[in-house]
């Protein structure tokens, strides 16, 4: 009897997982990473790198088309749809970060909402049915991650999303699309085919593009499959296959159905308050206690009597960005994360716009910052920690530390938190009662019948005067920074 290779047991789990596999912490884990990729899609409609991929994919027709986010007016092929809507997700790198490092939610979700919209209306894909695809492609993701240490780490060459993502969205869509065993086992090696992005892109314009490509790359996977394309049924198996984009690359055969559990059970995924990597949050963290040595009730930051600020955090240099120039650097930078929470003692999304970023007295502090890295403080979004002192030039010296921030796994968001999160996102483009629908629905998602309500609500706009409104009131009694 031949042995059933590792590719054939992740096909055989995309294939047999049935709704009845799903857990009640599964399900309720996943719809808060549903409701908050929707918010921070929806905000991400107004970034410039929205605008310049959705701009780019309107060169493209199809008889069949699905909804781009808020964009009521624009309709793109699924694969299009889903390309631009993963773009919005990431543009500010405000969506989920899992354990080992990846974005899970931006590969997967535009997927499932461009194809509960674009097949035809029966049978009726239910609040489940979308659910467990999204689950099978998070789960995907985890396994995958799971067969290499480096994985482990903040990556040095490789964008997670768009090696994992990509194939997360190719099972998510053969899930949802109904494929064989066989065409599952074809969608996984052809989408390996699509996968990879280099670090380089990080802090820039291109970086959103991953998230992008891997919904759109994933879901071709699933169109090319269904037609009969073939790949390498063993290219989990190789490292000449997926083995390529990891060193110690060990795969290993799934358990079967009988004995499935999900890593979402056992790993929860951390949420983010402010637009920006999350390795900075740790950073924001510390400085909103230091901040309190150093600030008096509402004076402003004595930045000339400081003489110098150290960071003592992991060697990612990619976040090490002493001078941002533009606000993908910011995003990407320890130092100005430091610098913009010891000023103004919150973060929040115009705190990268680059009026922000520029401010002479921001530059001023940018330049007496400095990074030291602890042997012991390793690039691990599970175990890193940041530790800042902040030296006087009257000879005094205040240290902080923060090991686990509001919003991390360890430390989750409360659902009335990422409520608001949602809230304050999406009000900038969906009218009132769709964020308050959408809230609601989510909220009980496994109860749905036709999961192509959400699109729906996601083309109801606001008037941009009773948008603006809301949100003021919004950031009135809301503050999900620090």
């Amino acid at each position: 009897m031949m042995l059933q290779s590792v590719t054939e047991s992740f096909a055989k789990v995309i294939h047999g997982l049935k709704v009845g596999h799903l857990t009640d912490r599964v399900i309720q884990r996943s719809k808060r990473m549903v409701l908050d990729a929707l918010g921070v899609g929806l905000l991400g409609t107004s970034t410039e790198v929205f605008h310049k991929t959705s701009g780019y994919s309107k060169i493209y027709s199809s008889n069949v088309s699905s909804t781009v986010w808020g964009q009521p007016e624009l309709r793109l092929p699924p694969t299009y749809a889903a390309f631009v809507n993963g773009v919005a997700i990431h543009s500010m790198d405000f969506d989920d970060t899992w354990h080992p490092a990846t974005h899970p939610s931006g590969a997967v979700l535009p997927v499932l909402m461009a194809l509960s919209e674009a097949l035809p209306p029966s049978p009726k894909y239910s609040g489940l049915d979308l659910l467990l695809a999204f689950n099978v492609g998070i789960e995907v993701q985890g396994r995958l991650l799971r067969f290499s240490k480096e994985a482990y780490d903040i990556p040095k060459r490789f964008h997670p999303p768009s090696v994992v993502g990509t194939l997360g969205s190719a099972a998510a869509a053969s899930k949802f699309l109904g494929l064989s065993v066989t065409e599952c086992q074809e969608a996984l090696a052809i989408a390996v085919s699509h996968a990879g992005a280099p670090m380089a892109n990080a802090a820039t314009q291109t970086k959103p593009l991953h998230v992008g490509n891997a919904a759109r790359h994933g879901l071709e996977a699933a169109f090319l499959a269904m037609l009969g394309l073939q790949g390498n049924k063993r290219v989990l198996d190789l490292e000449t296959g997926f083995g390529a984009f990891y060193t110690n690359y060990s795969p290993k055969v799934l358990p079967d159905l009988d004995s499935h559990t999900w890593l979402l059970e056992k790993q929860d995924v951390a949420f983010k308050r402010f637009p920006a990597h999350l390795a900075t949050h740790w950073v924001a963290d510390t400085a909103a206690s230091m901040r309190r040595h150093l600030v008096t009730d509402k004076s402003p930051l004595p930045i000339d009597r400081i003489e110098r600020i150290v960071l003592r955090i992991p060697d990612v240099q990619y976040v090490n960005r002493p001078f941002p120039k533009s606000e993908h650097e910011a995003r990407h930078s320890f130092q100005y994360v430091a610098c913009a929470m010891l000023l103004d003692g919150v973060i929040t999304v115009p705190a990268f716009h680059k009026r922000q970023i520029n401010r002479p007295q921001v530059r001023e502090l940018l330049g007496k910052v400095e990074l030291e890295h602890p042997r012991d403080n390793l690039p691990n979004f599970n175990t890193l920690y940041c530790e800042m002192s902040v030296a006087l030039k009257d000879g005094s010296i205040f240290t902080e530390r923060s090991d686990t921030f509001y919003g991390h796994w360890r430390k989750p968001l409360s659902q009335k938190d990422l409520q608001e999160k949602f809230r304050t996102n999406s009000c900038r483009t969906l009218s009132c009662h769709a964020v308050e629908r959408l809230i609601e629905i989510v909220e009980n998602l496994e109860d749905l019948e036709d999961c192509s309500v959400l699109t729906t609500l996601l083309k109801e706009t606001s008037p941009p005067k009773i948008a603006s409104n809301y949100l003021a009131f919004n950031n009135s009694i809301i503050n999900l920074s620090y």
